[in-house]
């Protein structure tokens, strides 16, 4: 897992909707960076992503905010950049997604699974690696971002952020053959 405190790693991406690169050096000066690595398949993300969408639209005027599908494409078709264009659209998202095809991204971020979520303060440096709560598919708890809410409030008033954090559960991110990390081995 990324150590808390290590500095964002840099990326430049195209959104799937507008088409426009989206880069970490587009979120300098921001009191904090959301990096959370989603895809349309995954039932977790399924699960959250209606959560997700009004998180973005309450924080996106306040953080950056940037969603990044990592999933190999060719053999998980709902992750192709069309169906993740059509996922951000029907959700709303206020936030770019992206594609990472060469899932380059996903492997600097040390990122595992969907959803993965990284936040990192105004000096890009992470904060918190968690959960967005403990709702799951199934479970019966709603979906109320409270985990992954908490820490970004903590950001946003300056205080710091309990160093206890639940990972994120999903799916695990679809890698090409042989292109599978080593960390994730």
């Amino acid at each position: 897992m990324l150590a808390l405190g290590t500095k964002a790693p840099d990326f430049t991406l195209s959104d799937v909707v507008s088409g426009k690169a989206v880069s970490l050096a587009a979120f300098a000066g921001q009191p904090a960076l959301l990096v959370m690595f989603i895809c349309r398949h995954c039932p977790y993300v399924q699960h959250v992503k209606d959560g997700l969408a009004r998180l973005g639209k309450d924080y996106a005027q306040r953080i950056g905010i940037v969603a990044i599908s990592s999933n190999d494409a060719a053999n998980y078709p709902d992750d192709s950049p069309e169906n993740l264009k059509a996922m951000a659209e029907e959700e709303g998202f206020a936030f770019a997604l992206c594609y990472d095809e060469t899932q380059e991204v996903a492997k600097a971020y040390t990122a595992a699974c969907t959803p993965d979520l990284f936040l990192f303060d105004k000096d890009l440096r992470l904060v918190y690696r968690g959960q967005l709560d403990d709702s799951r598919p199934g479970n019966g708890k709603p979906v109320t971002g409270r985990d992954l809410r908490a820490a970004i409030d903590a950001v946003l008033a300056g205080q710091p952020i309990n160093p206890k954090q639940q990972p994120s559960a999903g799916c695990n991110i679809k890698w090409k053959p042989g292109h599978e990390p080593t960390y994730y081995r």
